[in-house]
């Protein structure tokens, strides 16, 4: 059996994702065979495995980190919120339906036999395994039956980290206070407290440490510093979505309320001279060199909030002289309608843009696949993208497809409010481009060789202004300097002689 490490926080976003990818960078440069677990994830961003499967972004991020593939054995379940009081639930990378809260809490207790058989296979080929928790183990409420912190910390008898979060405030609150939370023979887990992205002089912060040693009975570990890391985040709560920072070209993406997937446009932020800026306000988006509708858990009910909120007015306006793009559900929202007959999200049945002549019916089984191949011939502001060679991956409900006869279909469309669009007979689209507007249902596509750089560059040529882009350095390589950055910033703040004593070996039946 592998040997086990566990990582938990005081809270959201403390930083356990980063931390544990840190550790398994640390662990690989070392010689071992690591990789990544969390036994459920609540996230929007996901992704699809060579065999066709879904799983959570952070936990491929850690297994790139760890220099492994991803496998759904990393995240055995992943709960993506379809709405406030629900999600939907994917065990072993399928998924098991839509649940409310409180029912998915009742059956949780379920799915300990799939979350351990995940957990054996890995052990039994890896040589340390590194859990991330979630959320934090101080969650009262939430105890019953756990199954991602103290609850998976006992069922593969797993010592824990303890993350806080001095950025926000209050970290030696946060940490003493969660302590005081846990049982006794949850507090006996805890080997070892760490406070993370500190700005300053450390030396102000001895006292507190210090104290937290008394206090606590549980040995520091270290403090991080605030570390600029560019690697795909896990949740809406990354930082990433407040920047508001401009450059020389900007890209705007409509921040909505079931934003998935927004790791996309990466790609993008790694180039020098590019801003990444998602727009909370539709006078924006005429600032922009480029507009981003990205993905969507409920594309409904989104396009219900673009039309409310005056982005749907400010995109079309936009369109007629400035480039678009839409990914996935923004893809969808590009089209004539959005029809959902089996009640898959909403129910509901809206007009979209009117910026791409689509239709989209949502359909009661996922697609999940991984593509590669040659953008088909594509008129308008992408033209230029014709023939590139792409790679990526479709995750969707829906069928999008062309209209027969645009001007006939469209007076049948105004009629159609609230009811259903038929889509038999019409031929499906992955991508589909006009004028300004280019949409596809391919996640990951400015990943993967200079699509990215061929349309920055585009924009550049534009505005007139000249980006220095380094040709050679490809988004595979940027990211491997990430996670060497930060590895050594782990090596260097962290007390890894320490860390590597209290691992044990997993003991999970």
């Amino acid at each position: 059996m592998a040997k086990v490490l566990m990582v938990q926080g005081t809270m959201s976003n403390a930083g356990k994702s980063l931390i544990t990818a840190g550790l398994l960078r640390v662990f690989k440069q070392d010689g071992y065979k690591v990789c990544p677990f969390k036994s459920q994830n609540m996230a929007l961003n996901s992704y699809i495995t060579e065999e066709g499967l879904e799983m959570g972004r952070a936990q491929v991020m850690q297994a790139e980190a760890a220099g492994i593939k991803p496998s759904v054995y990393m995240n055995p379940i992943l709960l993506k919120p379809s709405s406030d009081v629900g999600s939907q639930v994917i065990v072993n990378g399928e998924v098991l339906g839509n649940m409310k809260a409180k029912d998915y809490f009742k059956y949780k207790e379920q799915l300990i036999p799939d979350i351990k058989k995940a957990f054996n296979r890995l052990s039994e080929e890896y040589d340390i395994i590194v859990i991330e928790g979630a959320g934090s183990p101080a969650e009262i409420n939430l105890k019953q039956n756990d199954i991602v912190n103290m609850g998976m910390a006992e069922m593969v008898d797993a010592p824990v980290l303890l993350v806080g979060d001095i950025d926000r405030g209050g970290v030696f609150a946060q940490l003493i206070g969660t302590l005081v939370l846990l049982t006794e023979s949850e507090r006996d887990r805890v080997k070892g407290l760490i406070i993370n992205k500190f700005r300053g002089d450390k030396t102000i912060l001895d006292p507190g440490i210090a104290m937290l040693n008394d206090m606590g009975g549980v040995p520091y570990c270290g403090v991080l510093p605030y570390m600029k890391i560019q690697v795909d985040d896990e949740d809406s709560l990354s930082e990433r979505l407040d920047n508001k920072k401009r450059s020389l070209i900007n890209i705007g993406v409509i921040r909505l309320n079931k934003l998935s997937n927004f790791t996309d446009f990466s790609r993008f932020e790694e180039i020098d001279g590019v801003s990444v800026i998602y727009l909370d306000n539709p006078h924006e988006v005429e600032e922009m060199d480029m507009i981003i509708l990205p993905g969507s858990k409920n594309t409904c009910e989104d396009m219900i909030y673009l039309r409310e909120s005056g982005f749907e007015s400010a995109i079309i306006k936009y369109a007629k002289n400035g480039p678009v793009i839409g990914i996935c559900g923004g893809f969808q929202m590009m089209g004539e309608m959005i029809s959902d007959p089996y009640k898959v999200e909403s129910g509901r049945c809206v007009k979209g843009l009117s910026l791409l002549p689509l239709n989209t019916v949502i359909l009661e089984e996922k697609k999940r696949t991984n593509l590669k191949g040659e953008i088909p011939e594509i008129d308008g502001f992408f033209d230029f993208l014709s023939g590139e060679q792409y790679e990526g991956y479709e995750i969707h409900m829906g069928e999008t497809v062309t209209l027969f006869d645009e001007k006939k279909d469209q007076e049948i469309i105004s009629e159609l409010e609230n009811k259903t669009v038929n889509n038999a007979g019409n031929e499906p689209v992955t991508f589909y481009a006009r004028e300004n507007c280019f949409g596809t249902y391919m996640h990951g596509i400015f990943d993967y060789g200079d699509i990215a750089k061929r349309i920055v560059d585009k924009l550049a040529e534009g505005k007139g202004v000249k980006l220095d882009i380094d040709m050679n350095l490809t988004h595979r390589r940027f990211k491997e300097k990430q996670y060497d950055i930060l590895a050594d910033t782990v090596r260097e703040y962290l007390d890894m002689d320490y860390i590597y004593s209290i691992l044990t070996e997993a003991k999970c039946e």
